[in-house]
């Protein structure tokens, strides 16, 4: 039965502690999956909506990117997360003008991320005036003016930022990066520029595609996977079922990672009788608990333990044939690991990076030797680092070293957060395009787009705090809360001309806001989208590079919605008026005749609108995966020389990775448990090792402040409970977007310029004591400040 919008915000006051868990899945999963889609759907509503799941002509589902495969699909094709995410965008809650009546911009910026976005879906076009304090209704006519009056109206078109979700199909993103590039600029910043930028910089350069080289099968005939700095359990939970087949087809499983996840120990799985009344499947066999930014220097380690055991049995550990026939780079890099420049790894310096024992990543190595085929996976704990970037290229050092690249069983697996952030930036939402790209636009549509790189997601930050932009329009997302240095972020915000949030839901992002607002709903992948061409589809690239369509069968949530197409097409026309270019009324009308340019224009698209229409779709080409051909600078695979710094931190201070928890995805909360972990009714908690807190002076149950530290200040998190936790030493966590706050905005990857999340050096002190400088009050409750300079 379906259950009302709460009223009223909650807090932590019910928060309760227990154990963290040894297991995932099994019949709790069923049970919070059914139970939060009937809480928002209704019983019926969750049979007709959650059974079209990820099948072959279904929808596909908004949260992950996990791949389906090409074979048979399960009836019930999707995880417990997927199943809350589809009960979000698919629930029967409404927001309405009554609702932003009743509650000004102000009241809404101190609600929790929770509440907003219970409320549910939005109805129709919403606008707050320059001096108003709160939305009012707006036609969709006199939206579209809006925006482009404020556009007109700029010095320089590199004054408005356009940002894009990872939601967005690849339609709606190709028509949108056309959009702001006839508009004349490359300020497209996408929430890749905080997650997997790092790994598409780190294998561009050494592979020459920033993408993985493998497919759902490869990991199934692994005989070795790394999961690194991942949590599957929570995040990709149909990861589970892929890593599972691999245990039974004989593969080994190393988990690296700070924290135990319970999801990395022991799979349950839902969809088999052993994993509902049995003891499910053991997944990781080697636990390395690493400390936070320690992966460079494992592999690093490892990758020299290979070579001494080349030099102990010549020809039979390094793969020479593919070394020499595809890599470059290989002396240099061997000469650098070997010591032999004067500047290679250190024993003492990666016991010290790493927090494991030589031991440890010697039993490592010999399970690499027994493996004739290695898959590396990994996520935002390998790429929200200053090092992120040489850590990767050090991966795909290892890898390349027993030719781990181009053959099944082996390859790099980033594996991608939201459903079709890949596909974004294949159909060019990037703010550094490659000139080829731009020439094939220029080339089908008669016009030069920009050639000035523009900004991504820090530099567009950094851009409207100073005033160099004016208007932030949003395709999907909730940019505050993704973002980094939350109070920077929002301040930066608050100075724009005008801020355009497209979405589904309520969020943080439409409560900060500049001095003009609109909110334009859109519809979500679960509904029926019908133009005046019929009924459309909309098509996704998932994590390994599959591309299908998607079809939503609801009706939408409200007669008014538009979908991203329409509102990409329709304010064009509002922009340019009669285009000569681009044919925007006939894209609305039928995203065949997208799909049609995207084949001229994008490689790997041919006969795109057949192709689609196949069940399961097709993969893109992968020169690395496909022909061990690399398109790099040297026309090889290289091997990189990346020098291993320990990251060390003050006395008394612990490195913070901001996390999610298990009732989350991405910005969006769906509950406030994360029982893996041991949490109920509540999320401002600091999961931190019992003897870090002993050394403190601090215990289990202590209230406490998070102190980040800066070169331009201090910033604080106030009133967070201790939880003392089996997390490695000198390292804690805790949940983002609370945490968000004390990432600055200036502590980014070299190379990427992605925020440094997972290695945030803070101090602790018990709540209320040094707190000079007069906290401001946030969210439900929530307390922030930032003290010292900039």
């Amino acid at each position: 039965m379906t259950r009302k919008a709460p009223r009223e915000d909650v807090g932590d006051e019910r928060l309760e502690i227990g154990s963290p868990k040894t297991w995932a899945g099994g019949v709790p999963a069923v049970g919070h999956a059914l139970g939060t889609a009937y809480r928002q759907m209704g019983a019926g509503r969750t049979l007709l909506t959650l059974l079209r799941v990820n099948q072959k002509t279904g929808f596909d589902c908004p949260g992950c990117a996990w791949p389906e495969g090409d074979g048979h699909r399960s009836p019930a094709e999707f995880c417990e997360n997927g199943a809350k995410a589809v009960a979000e965008e698919a629930t029967v809650r409404r927001v309405t003008r009554d609702f932003f009546a009743e509650h000004p911009v102000d009241e809404l910026a101190r609600r929790s991320d929770y509440w907003l976005g219970q409320q549910g879906r939005l109805t129709e076009p919403m606008y707050k005036p320059a001096g108003s304090d709160r939305y009012e209704p707006i036609s969709w006519q006199d939206a579209f003016g809006v925006v482009a009056r404020e556009l007109r109206a700029l010095d320089h078109p590199d004054q408005a930022v356009f940002y894009t979700s990872g939601r967005t199909s690849n339609e709606a993103a190709f028509a949108y990066q056309l959009l702001v590039r006839r508009f004349g600029t490359n300020n497209l910043p996408d929430c890749s520029n905080m997650c997997h930028e790092s790994s598409g910089s780190a294998l561009t350069e050494t592979l020459g595609i920033g993408k993985g080289t493998v497919l759902l099968d490869d990991l199934h005939r692994a005989d070795l996977i790394f999961v690194v700095g991942q949590n599957p359990g929570t995040n990709h939970p149909r990861m589970l079922t892929a890593l599972e087949r691999a245990k039974r087809g004989g593969a080994r499983i190393v988990s690296v990672n700070p924290l135990p996840e319970a999801g990395l120990l022991r799979f349950r799985n839902p969809q088999k009788a052993s994993g509902l009344a049995g003891t499910g499947t053991a997944l990781s066999d080697r636990f390395l608990q690493i400390r936070l930014g320690g992966d460079l220097a494992l592999f690093q380690a490892l990758s020299l333990l290979l070579l001494e055991a080349e030099d102990a049995a010549p020809g039979t550990v390094v793969d020479r044939e593919f070394v020499e026939a595809h890599t470059h780079g290989f002396e240099d890099w061997e000469k650098h690991l070997r010591g032999r420049d004067g500047a290679g790894p250190d024993w003492a310096e990666v016991i010290e990076a790493t927090g494991l024992t030589r031991a440890e990543i010697e039993e490592t190595a010999r399970d690499v030797l027994a493996a004739r085929s290695v898959v590396v996976c990994w996520a935002m704990g390998l790429t929200q680092h200053r090092k992120s970037v040489p850590t990767i290229r050090e991966v795909v050092n290892f890898l390349l070293l027993r030719g781990n690249v181009g053959r099944p069983g082996a390859g790099v697996c980033p594996v991608r957060g939201h459903s079709n952030v890949q596909g974004d930036r294949t159909m060019g939402i990037y703010e550094k395009p490659k000139p080829e790209f731009l020439d094939a636009l220029e080339e089908e549509f008669g016009f030069p787009p920009p050639r000035e790189h523009g900004h991504d997601t820090v530099e567009a930050i950094r851009a409207m705090r100073d005033g160099d932009a004016r208007v932030f329009f949003a395709m999907g997302g909730n940019f505050v809360s993704a973002t980094p240095d939350t109070a920077a972020t929002e301040a930066a915000l608050r100075r724009c001309r005008l801020t355009v949030q497209v979405s589904t839901k309520l969020n943080r992002s439409h409560a900060v806001c500049g001095e003009q607002a609109l909110i334009l709903p859109t519809l979500g992948r679960t509904e029926r989208d019908v133009q005046a061409g019929g009924e459309q589809f909309v098509t996704v690239e998932d994590s390994m590079g599959m591309v299908h369509a998607s079809r939503g069968r609801l009706r939408p949530a409200s007669d008014v919605l538009l979908s991203e197409v329409a509102i990409v097409c329709r304010l064009a026309r509002e922009l340019f008026g009669d285009d000569p270019h681009v044919p925007w009324a006939e894209f609305e009308a039928g995203y065949d005749a997208i799909r049609e340019r995207i084949e001229r224009v994008v490689p790997g698209f041919d006969d795109f609108n057949a192709r689609v229409r196949g069940p399961g779709g097709f993969a893109l080409p992968n020169s690395p995966r496909d022909e061990r051909r690399f398109p790099t600078a040297t026309g090889k695979a290289n091997f990189t020389v990346n020098a291993l710094e320990v990251l060390r931190v003050p006395r008394g201070r612990l490195l913070l990775q901001t996390i999610r928890s298990h009732d989350q995805y991405n910005t969006t909360i769906y509950g406030l448990d994360d029982r893996y972990r041991g949490i109920r009714n509540g999320r401002r908690v600091i999961f931190v090792h019992a003897d870090d807190l002993a050394e403190r002076g601090l215990a289990d149950g202590d209230m406490l402040d998070i102190i980040s530290e800066w070169a331009d200040g201090e910033r604080v998190a106030e009133g967070f409970r201790a939880v003392a936790y089996p997390t490695a030493r000198g390292c804690c966590a805790a949940y983002f977007p609370e945490t968000n706050v004390l990432v600055p905005l200036d502590s980014v990857a070299e190379t990427s310029n992605t925020p440094t999340s997972k290695s945030v050096v803070v101090r602790l002190r018990r709540a209320a004591e040094d707190a000079a400088g007069g906290p401001a009050e946030g969210p439900a409750g929530e307390t922030a400040t930032r003290r010292g300079g900039g």
